[in-house]
Protein backbone atom coordinates (compact mmCIF):
# COMPACT_ATOMS: atom_id res chain seq x y z
CA UNK A 1 0.00 0.00 0.00
CA UNK A 2 1.52 3.13 -0.57
CA UNK A 3 1.01 7.21 -1.43
CA UNK A 4 -2.63 8.38 -0.66
CA UNK A 5 -4.30 5.14 0.52
CA UNK A 6 -1.27 4.08 2.93
CA UNK A 7 -1.53 7.77 5.05
CA UNK A 8 -5.30 7.24 4.88
CA UNK A 9 -4.83 3.74 6.61
CA UNK A 10 -4.92 3.08 10.53
CA UNK A 11 -1.39 3.70 11.67
CA UNK A 12 -0.14 0.59 13.19
CA UNK A 13 2.65 2.93 14.46
CA UNK A 14 1.38 4.34 17.57
CA UNK A 15 3.85 7.38 17.35
CA UNK A 16 2.18 7.95 13.86
CA UNK A 17 -1.04 7.89 15.25
CA UNK A 18 0.08 10.47 18.57
CA UNK A 19 1.50 12.85 15.85
CA UNK A 20 -1.94 12.65 13.49
CA UNK A 21 -3.79 13.87 16.60
CA UNK A 22 -0.93 16.52 17.79
CA UNK A 23 -1.57 17.87 14.09
CA UNK A 24 -4.93 17.56 14.98
CA UNK A 25 -5.49 19.95 18.51
CA UNK A 26 -3.45 21.91 17.00
CA UNK A 27 -5.41 22.95 14.21
CA UNK A 28 -8.15 22.71 16.71
CA UNK A 29 -6.63 25.20 18.80
CA UNK A 30 -5.39 27.44 15.98
CA UNK A 31 -7.70 27.03 12.75
CA UNK A 32 -4.92 29.36 11.14
CA UNK A 33 -0.86 28.44 11.79
CA UNK A 34 1.64 30.10 10.10
CA UNK A 35 4.91 28.19 8.69
CA UNK A 36 7.06 30.56 11.10
CA UNK A 37 7.36 31.76 14.27
CA UNK A 38 5.55 30.06 17.29
CA UNK A 39 3.13 27.76 15.30
CA UNK A 40 6.15 26.49 13.43
CA UNK A 41 6.32 23.10 15.00
CA UNK A 42 2.58 22.61 15.01
CA UNK A 43 2.58 23.29 11.03
CA UNK A 44 5.05 20.94 10.41
CA UNK A 45 2.95 17.95 11.88
CA UNK A 46 -0.21 19.29 9.83
CA UNK A 47 1.83 19.15 6.68
CA UNK A 48 3.61 16.20 7.35
CA UNK A 49 -0.34 14.69 8.24
CA UNK A 50 -1.67 16.52 5.67
CA UNK A 51 -3.53 13.94 3.52
CA UNK A 52 -4.86 11.73 6.44
CA UNK A 53 -6.28 15.55 7.99
CA UNK A 54 -7.62 16.44 5.26
CA UNK A 55 -9.55 12.85 5.12
CA UNK A 56 -10.35 12.97 8.84
CA UNK A 57 -11.84 16.46 8.47
CA UNK A 58 -13.21 16.13 5.52
CA UNK A 59 -15.57 12.69 6.45
CA UNK A 60 -16.42 14.08 10.28
CA UNK A 61 -16.98 17.41 10.14
CA UNK A 62 -16.56 18.22 6.29
CA UNK A 63 -14.49 21.62 7.27
CA UNK A 64 -11.48 21.82 4.62
CA UNK A 65 -7.70 22.17 5.27
CA UNK A 66 -5.49 24.36 3.18
CA UNK A 67 -2.13 24.00 3.39
CA UNK A 68 1.14 25.39 1.41
CA UNK A 69 4.41 26.72 1.89
CA UNK A 70 3.63 29.65 3.85
CA UNK A 71 0.37 28.33 6.25
CA UNK A 72 -2.38 25.69 7.22
CA UNK A 73 -6.07 27.21 7.59
CA UNK A 74 -8.77 24.92 8.55
CA UNK A 75 -11.72 26.28 7.12
CA UNK A 76 -14.31 25.65 9.53
CA UNK A 77 -18.39 25.79 8.92
CA UNK A 78 -19.67 26.85 12.28
CA UNK A 79 -22.82 24.36 13.74
CA UNK A 80 -24.37 27.43 14.80
CA UNK A 81 -23.65 30.94 13.73
CA UNK A 82 -25.63 32.94 15.36
CA UNK A 83 -24.45 31.65 18.66
CA UNK A 84 -20.64 31.68 17.57
CA UNK A 85 -18.39 32.53 20.61
CA UNK A 86 -16.78 35.70 20.71
CA UNK A 87 -12.54 36.43 20.09
CA UNK A 88 -10.73 37.22 23.43
CA UNK A 89 -7.75 39.69 23.78
CA UNK A 90 -5.02 37.38 25.17
CA UNK A 91 -2.95 40.47 26.84
CA UNK A 92 -5.99 41.24 28.96
CA UNK A 93 -8.20 37.90 28.50
CA UNK A 94 -11.56 40.40 27.73
CA UNK A 95 -14.32 39.07 25.02
CA UNK A 96 -14.77 40.80 22.30
CA UNK A 97 -17.46 43.25 21.88
CA UNK A 98 -19.74 43.57 18.62
CA UNK A 99 -17.70 46.83 18.23
CA UNK A 100 -14.71 45.28 18.61
CA UNK A 101 -15.59 41.94 15.94
CA UNK A 102 -16.80 45.42 13.87
CA UNK A 103 -13.40 46.96 14.03
CA UNK A 104 -11.60 43.76 13.58
CA UNK A 105 -13.14 43.11 9.97
CA UNK A 106 -12.90 47.12 8.86
CA UNK A 107 -8.91 46.94 10.06
CA UNK A 108 -8.87 43.65 7.38
CA UNK A 109 -10.77 45.50 4.71
CA UNK A 110 -7.94 48.78 5.23
CA UNK A 111 -5.11 46.34 5.44
CA UNK A 112 -6.18 44.77 1.56
CA UNK A 113 -6.06 48.25 0.36
CA UNK A 114 -2.58 48.70 2.21
CA UNK A 115 1.02 48.58 0.93
CA UNK A 116 3.07 46.16 2.46
CA UNK A 117 3.57 48.18 5.13
CA UNK A 118 1.52 50.16 6.94
CA UNK A 119 1.15 52.00 10.86
CA UNK A 120 -1.87 51.83 13.60
CA UNK A 121 -2.64 55.31 13.07
CA UNK A 122 -3.06 54.81 9.17
CA UNK A 123 -5.30 51.58 9.87
CA UNK A 124 -7.59 53.92 12.03
CA UNK A 125 -7.37 56.79 9.64
CA UNK A 126 -8.32 54.33 6.43
CA UNK A 127 -11.45 52.96 9.54
CA UNK A 128 -12.50 56.66 10.00
CA UNK A 129 -12.67 56.96 6.30
CA UNK A 130 -14.78 53.20 5.79
CA UNK A 131 -17.44 54.56 8.35
CA UNK A 132 -18.02 57.97 7.30
CA UNK A 133 -18.49 56.58 3.17
CA UNK A 134 -21.09 53.56 4.62
CA UNK A 135 -24.24 54.77 5.56
CA UNK A 136 -25.04 50.80 6.48
CA UNK A 137 -22.53 51.11 8.74
CA UNK A 138 -23.71 54.15 10.63
CA UNK A 139 -27.87 53.17 10.58
CA UNK A 140 -26.21 50.13 12.66
CA UNK A 141 -24.97 52.49 15.15
CA UNK A 142 -21.02 51.88 14.31
CA UNK A 143 -19.27 54.70 15.61
CA UNK A 144 -15.50 54.85 15.18
CA UNK A 145 -13.67 58.04 16.94
CA UNK A 146 -9.77 58.34 17.10
CA UNK A 147 -10.24 60.40 19.93
CA UNK A 148 -12.29 58.42 22.01
CA UNK A 149 -10.31 56.23 24.24
CA UNK A 150 -12.37 53.31 24.58
CA UNK A 151 -12.37 53.25 20.80
CA UNK A 152 -8.90 53.16 20.40
CA UNK A 153 -8.98 50.79 22.92
CA UNK A 154 -11.01 48.83 21.04
CA UNK A 155 -8.81 48.83 17.35
CA UNK A 156 -5.70 48.35 20.12
CA UNK A 157 -7.55 44.53 20.59
CA UNK A 158 -7.94 44.28 17.13
CA UNK A 159 -4.79 44.46 16.24
CA UNK A 160 -3.32 42.72 19.03
CA UNK A 161 -5.54 39.93 17.66
CA UNK A 162 -3.82 40.03 13.97
CA UNK A 163 -0.08 39.86 15.56
CA UNK A 164 -1.41 36.77 17.55
CA UNK A 165 -2.44 35.45 13.50
CA UNK A 166 0.81 36.36 12.50
CA UNK A 167 -0.88 38.33 9.85
CA UNK A 168 0.75 41.44 11.40
CA UNK A 169 4.61 41.48 12.02
CA UNK A 170 5.51 44.68 14.34
CA UNK A 171 8.77 45.98 12.72
CA UNK A 172 9.13 49.03 15.77
CA UNK A 173 6.72 50.60 18.47
CA UNK A 174 4.19 50.25 20.56
CA UNK A 175 0.35 50.14 20.76
CA UNK A 176 0.62 51.62 23.92
CA UNK A 177 1.66 55.33 21.97
CA UNK A 178 -1.47 55.38 19.79
CA UNK A 179 -3.44 54.59 22.88
CA UNK A 180 -2.66 56.79 25.35
CA UNK A 181 -1.52 59.36 22.62
CA UNK A 182 1.96 59.74 23.94
CA UNK A 183 4.03 61.47 21.53
CA UNK A 184 4.32 61.22 17.99
CA UNK A 185 5.44 57.41 17.64
CA UNK A 186 3.21 55.15 16.12
CA UNK A 187 3.45 51.14 15.86
CA UNK A 188 4.77 50.01 12.13
CA UNK A 189 3.93 46.59 10.93
CA UNK A 190 4.47 44.48 8.00
CA UNK A 191 1.55 42.93 6.33
CA UNK A 192 1.84 39.00 6.00
CA UNK A 193 -0.13 38.87 2.60
CA UNK A 194 -0.50 34.99 2.70
CA UNK A 195 -1.81 35.16 5.60
CA UNK A 196 -4.53 38.07 4.36
CA UNK A 197 -5.51 36.08 1.31
CA UNK A 198 -6.76 33.15 3.73
CA UNK A 199 -7.92 34.24 6.54
CA UNK A 200 -11.65 34.62 5.26
CA UNK A 201 -13.57 31.34 6.04
CA UNK A 202 -17.03 31.74 3.82
CA UNK A 203 -18.90 29.49 2.02
CA UNK A 204 -19.67 32.21 -0.27
CA UNK A 205 -17.90 35.73 -0.58
CA UNK A 206 -19.99 38.79 1.11
CA UNK A 207 -19.73 40.21 -2.40
CA UNK A 208 -22.15 37.87 -3.92
CA UNK A 209 -24.61 37.36 -1.51
CA UNK A 210 -24.64 41.37 -1.29
CA UNK A 211 -25.27 41.84 -5.18
CA UNK A 212 -27.53 38.76 -4.54
CA UNK A 213 -29.52 40.87 -2.21
CA UNK A 214 -29.67 43.82 -3.54
CA UNK A 215 -31.28 42.42 -6.51
CA UNK A 216 -34.13 40.72 -4.89
CA UNK A 217 -36.04 43.86 -1.96
CA UNK A 218 -32.83 45.26 -0.65
CA UNK A 219 -31.76 42.75 1.96
CA UNK A 220 -29.33 42.76 4.30
CA UNK A 221 -26.90 39.98 4.69
CA UNK A 222 -26.45 38.26 7.81
CA UNK A 223 -23.50 36.32 9.08
CA UNK A 224 -25.33 32.88 8.26
CA UNK A 225 -25.59 33.53 4.66
CA UNK A 226 -21.97 33.37 4.37
CA UNK A 227 -21.85 29.91 5.48
CA UNK A 228 -25.43 28.58 4.14
CA UNK A 229 -25.13 25.24 2.27
CA UNK A 230 -27.33 23.84 -0.59
CA UNK A 231 -30.12 21.43 1.08
CA UNK A 232 -28.87 17.42 0.70
CA UNK A 233 -30.45 16.26 -2.96
CA UNK A 234 -30.60 12.65 -1.42
CA UNK A 235 -31.04 11.06 1.93
CA UNK A 236 -26.81 9.77 2.34
CA UNK A 237 -26.43 13.33 1.51
CA UNK A 238 -29.22 14.12 4.44
CA UNK A 239 -27.37 11.66 6.70
CA UNK A 240 -23.93 13.04 5.83
CA UNK A 241 -25.08 16.68 6.75
CA UNK A 242 -26.76 15.49 10.10
CA UNK A 243 -23.04 13.37 10.68
CA UNK A 244 -21.14 16.36 9.92
CA UNK A 245 -23.08 18.88 12.22
CA UNK A 246 -23.28 16.46 15.09
CA UNK A 247 -19.53 16.15 14.61
CA UNK A 248 -18.73 20.05 14.36
CA UNK A 249 -21.05 20.68 17.77
CA UNK A 250 -18.69 17.94 19.36
CA UNK A 251 -15.84 19.36 18.72
CA UNK A 252 -15.84 22.93 18.84
CA UNK A 253 -18.90 23.40 21.49
CA UNK A 254 -18.41 22.61 25.38
CA UNK A 255 -21.96 21.13 25.19
CA UNK A 256 -24.29 19.31 23.37
CA UNK A 257 -27.76 19.25 24.41
CA UNK A 258 -30.06 16.98 22.93
CA UNK A 259 -32.96 19.25 23.09
CA UNK A 260 -31.37 21.28 20.60
CA UNK A 261 -31.69 18.67 17.93
CA UNK A 262 -33.82 17.77 15.58
CA UNK A 263 -36.23 14.27 15.31
CA UNK A 264 -33.77 13.52 12.57
CA UNK A 265 -30.42 14.77 14.40
CA UNK A 266 -31.17 12.66 17.71
CA UNK A 267 -32.86 9.16 16.22
CA UNK A 268 -28.92 9.51 13.91
CA UNK A 269 -27.16 10.25 17.14
CA UNK A 270 -28.89 7.90 18.94
CA UNK A 271 -27.83 4.79 16.19
CA UNK A 272 -23.84 6.03 15.73
CA UNK A 273 -23.38 7.87 19.18
CA UNK A 274 -20.62 4.75 19.57
CA UNK A 275 -18.91 5.07 16.75
CA UNK A 276 -18.68 9.17 16.42
CA UNK A 277 -17.62 9.47 19.92
CA UNK A 278 -15.01 6.53 19.26
CA UNK A 279 -14.01 8.77 15.78
CA UNK A 280 -12.97 11.80 17.78
CA UNK A 281 -11.41 10.10 20.59
CA UNK A 282 -9.07 8.08 18.29
CA UNK A 283 -8.48 11.25 16.25
CA UNK A 284 -7.79 14.00 18.92
CA UNK A 285 -8.12 12.37 22.24
CA UNK A 286 -11.30 13.78 23.66
CA UNK A 287 -13.52 12.02 25.68
CA UNK A 288 -17.22 11.52 25.38
CA UNK A 289 -19.44 12.25 28.76
CA UNK A 290 -22.97 11.56 28.05
CA UNK A 291 -26.13 12.51 29.88
CA UNK A 292 -29.38 12.99 30.15
CA UNK A 293 -29.30 16.26 29.01
CA UNK A 294 -26.51 16.17 26.62
CA UNK A 295 -22.57 15.07 25.71
CA UNK A 296 -19.39 16.82 26.78
CA UNK A 297 -16.63 16.01 25.20
CA UNK A 298 -13.82 16.13 27.95
CA UNK A 299 -10.09 17.71 27.70
CA UNK A 300 -8.22 15.96 30.15
CA UNK A 301 -5.78 18.32 28.95
CA UNK A 302 -7.05 21.25 29.21
CA UNK A 303 -5.04 23.02 26.00
CA UNK A 304 -8.16 22.95 24.17
CA UNK A 305 -10.24 25.36 26.19
CA UNK A 306 -10.35 29.00 24.73
CA UNK A 307 -12.53 29.65 28.02
CA UNK A 308 -12.16 28.16 31.35
CA UNK A 309 -14.32 28.12 34.78
CA UNK A 310 -12.61 27.75 37.48
CA UNK A 311 -9.54 30.09 35.89
CA UNK A 312 -7.68 33.08 38.03
CA UNK A 313 -7.94 36.74 38.46
CA UNK A 314 -11.12 38.67 39.17
CA UNK A 315 -13.25 37.96 36.01
CA UNK A 316 -12.46 33.61 37.05
CA UNK A 317 -14.20 33.98 40.51
CA UNK A 318 -16.50 36.46 39.37
CA UNK A 319 -17.60 33.78 36.62
CA UNK A 320 -17.35 31.24 39.61
CA UNK A 321 -19.28 32.88 42.07
CA UNK A 322 -21.82 33.91 39.03
CA UNK A 323 -22.22 30.78 37.53
CA UNK A 324 -22.78 28.88 41.44
CA UNK A 325 -25.73 31.45 42.23
CA UNK A 326 -27.26 30.90 38.49
CA UNK A 327 -27.17 27.19 39.31
CA UNK A 328 -28.61 27.28 42.74
CA UNK A 329 -31.45 29.36 40.21
CA UNK A 330 -31.88 26.67 38.12
CA UNK A 331 -32.27 23.79 41.18
CA UNK A 332 -34.68 26.22 42.63
CA UNK A 333 -36.90 26.86 39.56
CA UNK A 334 -35.72 25.08 36.70
CA UNK A 335 -36.59 27.06 33.20
CA UNK A 336 -36.86 30.11 34.67
CA UNK A 337 -35.72 33.24 33.13
CA UNK A 338 -33.05 35.30 35.51
CA UNK A 339 -33.85 39.00 34.74
CA UNK A 340 -30.73 40.79 33.97
CA UNK A 341 -31.25 43.56 36.81
CA UNK A 342 -31.06 40.48 39.06
CA UNK A 343 -28.39 39.63 38.17
CA UNK A 344 -26.40 42.81 38.63
CA UNK A 345 -27.99 43.07 41.96
CA UNK A 346 -25.96 40.12 42.60
CA UNK A 347 -22.77 41.74 41.05
CA UNK A 348 -23.00 44.71 43.45
CA UNK A 349 -23.26 42.47 46.35
CA UNK A 350 -20.40 40.16 45.50
CA UNK A 351 -18.10 43.69 45.40
CA UNK A 352 -19.74 44.52 48.54
CA UNK A 353 -18.24 41.50 49.73
CA UNK A 354 -15.11 40.59 47.80
CA UNK A 355 -14.23 43.93 45.91
CA UNK A 356 -11.05 44.62 48.43
CA UNK A 357 -9.45 41.36 46.69
CA UNK A 358 -10.51 41.92 43.18
CA UNK A 359 -9.36 44.69 40.65
CA UNK A 360 -10.13 48.39 41.15
CA UNK A 361 -12.20 48.98 38.51
CA UNK A 362 -14.97 47.31 40.02
CA UNK A 363 -15.62 49.98 42.55
CA UNK A 364 -16.06 52.20 39.25
CA UNK A 365 -19.62 53.37 38.91
CA UNK A 366 -21.54 51.27 36.52
CA UNK A 367 -19.06 48.55 37.16
CA UNK A 368 -21.37 45.92 37.83
CA UNK A 369 -23.20 46.45 34.62
CA UNK A 370 -19.78 45.95 32.65
CA UNK A 371 -18.77 43.14 35.01
CA UNK A 372 -22.20 41.63 34.43
CA UNK A 373 -22.13 41.60 30.21
CA UNK A 374 -18.55 40.08 30.48
CA UNK A 375 -19.06 37.50 32.63
CA UNK A 376 -22.38 36.34 30.73
CA UNK A 377 -20.72 36.42 27.46
CA UNK A 378 -18.08 33.83 29.14
CA UNK A 379 -20.96 31.41 30.48
CA UNK A 380 -22.49 31.56 27.08
CA UNK A 381 -19.35 30.55 25.61
CA UNK A 382 -19.30 27.54 27.88
CA UNK A 383 -22.81 26.76 26.68
CA UNK A 384 -24.00 27.30 30.71
CA UNK A 385 -26.34 30.19 29.94
CA UNK A 386 -28.72 31.55 27.25
CA UNK A 387 -29.50 34.80 26.31
CA UNK A 388 -33.21 35.76 26.17
CA UNK A 389 -35.47 38.98 25.77
CA UNK A 390 -36.00 38.86 29.03
CA UNK A 391 -32.91 37.78 30.36
CA UNK A 392 -30.64 34.70 31.07
CA UNK A 393 -31.79 31.22 31.23
CA UNK A 394 -29.14 28.73 32.99
CA UNK A 395 -28.76 25.17 31.12
CA UNK A 396 -28.58 21.77 32.58
CA UNK A 397 -24.75 22.35 32.35
CA UNK A 398 -24.73 24.93 34.97
CA UNK A 399 -25.81 22.05 37.45
CA UNK A 400 -21.72 21.11 38.11
CA UNK A 401 -21.35 24.52 39.72
CA UNK A 402 -23.88 24.21 42.02
CA UNK A 403 -22.69 24.60 45.46
CA UNK A 404 -21.54 21.01 46.97
CA UNK A 405 -21.23 19.94 43.55
CA UNK A 406 -18.23 17.29 43.40
CA UNK A 407 -16.47 17.61 39.61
Amino acid sequence: MTGVAEALAAPSDPEIAAERRRALRALLRSPLLPASGETAKEYVLVRRHSAWLKYWLGKFPAWELFVDKEVARLRKTSSDCDEAKPAIDATSGSVFSRRRHALLCLALAALEKSDSQTTLGKIAETIVEFVAADRELQAAGLVFDISNYDQRRDLVHAVRLLLQFGLLDRIHGDERHFLNRSGASDALYQINRPILAVILSVSQSPSALEAAAKATIGQSVRPLDLMEETAPATEDEGNRRIRSRLVRILLDEPVLYFSELSNEERAYLQRQRGYLLRQIREATGLVGEVRREGIAMVDDAGDLTDIKLPEEGTDGHVGLLLAAWLAERLRTSPESVVPLSAVEQHLRDLIQMHGSRWRKAVHEPGAEARLAEDTLVRLRGLRLIQFTADGVVPLAALGRYASGESR
